[in-house]
């Protein structure tokens, strides 16, 4: 059976991350021990909170260089709501680096009238790699479950697999390069959808490395 290395840092859900896998037929290990990472089929890094303190609890596992180096090697690697914002650069929610595996920045959502901040509950998402692995079966335009300030702003745009509007405001809803993998959403609260999409990431994670395209 498929092993996914869930990371624990004290920043997740970890029993829905779990959860979630175990549904989509895979076996969870939650770990914060680097061997882990790259023994195991594939990796997840679940994310609810802030974002220096998310930096700094992978800090003090010393798990961002192995973090880096397996993304690196091209194993299958899922990164869920702040387990998103932290590969990018550094965060206006904080004055924390971030692991810089993707360049740019995380930013805060504009207020505007008729909307909330934190952006909260089911919306749309538009895909822009519909022929990226993790969006087998699933609608172009799916509804899937949000809770954030915070978007990615990538510099490179074409690595922005799907987006969503609140407001006036499209901003990033996932991201896609290769194997590296991340969603500002949450696949486990997102019915349906959101179980495909683990699904997918689990028939990722079974296929050997030279199918990666």
């Amino acid at each position: 059976m498929t092993r996914i290395a869930v990371i624990d840092y004290d920043m997740g859900n970890l029993h829905s991350a779990c959860k979630g896998l175990e549904q989509a037929g895979a076996t969870p290990l939650v770990t914060d021990v680097a061997a882990d990472l790259f023994q195991a089929d594939a990796v997840l890094l679940p994310g609810v909170g802030a974002f220096d303190p998310a930096v700094q609890h992978l800090r003090s596992r010393d798990l961002i260089q192995p973090i880096r180096d397996v993304i690196a090697s091209g194993k299958p690697f899922l990164g869920v709501c702040l387990g998103l914002q932290v590969l990018f650069e550094g965060s206006e929610e904080g004055s924390e680096p971030g692991l810089g595996v993707l360049a740019g920045t995380i930013r805060r959502f504009q207020p505007e009238p008729g909307i909330t901040i934190p952006h909260m509950g089911w919306n749309q998402l538009a895909l822009r790699q519909g022929d990226h692995p993790l969006w087998r079966s699933l609608d172009a335009s799916s509804w899937v479950y949000f809770v954030h300030s915070f978007y990615a702003d990538p510099v490179d745009d074409g690595v922005v697999a799907a987006t969503v509007t609140h407001g006036s405001q499209t901003v990033t809803a996932a991201i896609g390069r290769d194997r590296l993998m991340a969603v500002q959403f949450h696949p486990e609260k997102s019915s349906e959808a959101g179980l495909q999409l683990l699904n997918n990431f689990v028939t990722l994670a079974s296929q050997p490395l030279v199918a990666a395209g």
